[in-house]
């Protein structure tokens, strides 16, 4: 792979990825990537370019930003010609499941019609394509009861819009592979936790707000169950499938750390009353408050891996308990990014860099 091709690279779990691909501890492995990286962003709200500055800094000859939305097919078809695309890791997509009850349409264009123009490329310059990865997720799976585990053959079963675009998209890709042959590979993920998150998500939110000491909204019973993958572990995971997985096939990306809401919510609250000066114990699960749950709440996510683990080796480095830790003292220690987010001054700058047209 000489041109791989990000896209929402700008985003939490992109932005992981490329730091991944591009970190020394991939430069010295056998699984190395030696290309270069053209991450294709348009830059929504949950897009981030703060997250990359030091990348961009330290790899000005591996990595390459354009601003451009898939859902924009001329401009998507400028980037393949002008930088040879030759593999696609597309991450870009809107996945906030509350944006997507009250504003469903963003979520089909992107999710759906930015899938079909990627792959139509991917087609177009199907000649040099070396593989075209699809990142999903474990909602298109539904529900789960109180046992059980999605596998890679569970039957689709999406419950509010934004799963549905995305179980959409999953069957484009899959009917691209079939149809035309092209080499694509996908990937079902569970619930993602780490660095760089946007603060709506359940973790960073959670992790925030008990540091101003302001509520902590759980919604209904809070028995709700996900299972919790880092999100280091999740870039290694598509690595190892974008290079040695393979082709027309979907492996499913599980952290093996089931959790009721209410017990992450109190994890959580306990390791900041054992980091925040002055806050004793049991002070911040005060906060707890639960609130009206939103429709459609699938009511628990397990996912079964065992088939990455057993033809690709996989399996994660990080415990929940771990990858928490981690997670709570990045944002601790990263004031600044947080200010930025939250009071946009990361959107001001692109707007003064970047305006509304297409800039690199």
């Amino acid at each position: 792979m000489k041109n791989l091709l990000v896209t929402g690279g700008c985003g939490f779990i992109g932005t992981n990825f490329i730091r991944y691909l591009l970190s020394d501890t991939v430069a010295g492995s056998s699984n190395r990537f030696d290309g270069r990286i053209i991450n294709v962003d348009k830059l929504t709200y949950a897009g981030n370019p703060d997250n990359l500055n030091s990348v961009a800094d330290a790899h000005p000859e591996r990595y390459c930003f354009v601003r451009a939305d898939i859902c924009d097919y001329q401009a998507t078809a400028g980037v393949f010609r002008e930088y040879e695309i030759d593999a696609v890791c597309h991450f870009a997509a809107e996945s906030h499941v509350d944006r997507s009850i009250v504003d469903p349409d963003a979520f089909v264009r992107t999710n759906i019609i930015g899938t079909f123009n990627l792959l139509e490329l991917a087609r177009e310059n199907q000649d040099r394509m070396i593989r075209f990865h699809h990142i999903s997720t474990d909602e298109v799976f539904g529900s789960l009861g109180t046992e059980g585990f999605f596998t890679e053959q569970t039957a689709y079963d999406p419950s509010s819009p934004y799963s549905a675009s995305k179980a959409g998209s999953d069957h484009l890709v899959r009917a691209y592979s079939r149809t035309y042959g092209l080499p694509v590979t996908i990937s079902n993920c569970s619930n993602n936790y780490g660095p760089y998150q946007f603060p709506e998500k359940l973790i960073p939110l959670m992790i925030l707000n008990a540091l101003e000491a302001k509520p902590l909204p759980v919604y209904g019973d809070g028995l709700n169950v996900r299972d919790w993958l880092y999100a280091a572990d999740h870039c290694r995971a598509i690595w190892e499938i974008m290079t040695r997985g393979r082709s027309g096939e979907t492996y499913n990306i599980g952290g093996g750390c089931e959790m009721k809401n209410i017990d992450l919510v109190k994890m959580i609250c306990d390791l900041m009353d054992r980091k925040i000066p002055d806050r004793s114990a049991g002070d911040s699960s005060k906060l707890i408050t639960f609130v009206e749950d939103r429709p459609g709440h699938d009511r628990r996510y397990a996912i079964d891996c065992r088939k990455l683990q057993k033809e690709l080796g996989w399996k994660p480095q990080e415990s929940f308990e771990s990858g928490l830790g981690k997670t709570i003292d990045w944002y601790l220690n990263n004031p600044d990014w947080i200010n930025r987010v939250r009071t946009g001054e990361y959107q001001k700058w692109v707007k003064q860099h970047y305006g509304d047209t297409e800039k690199r």
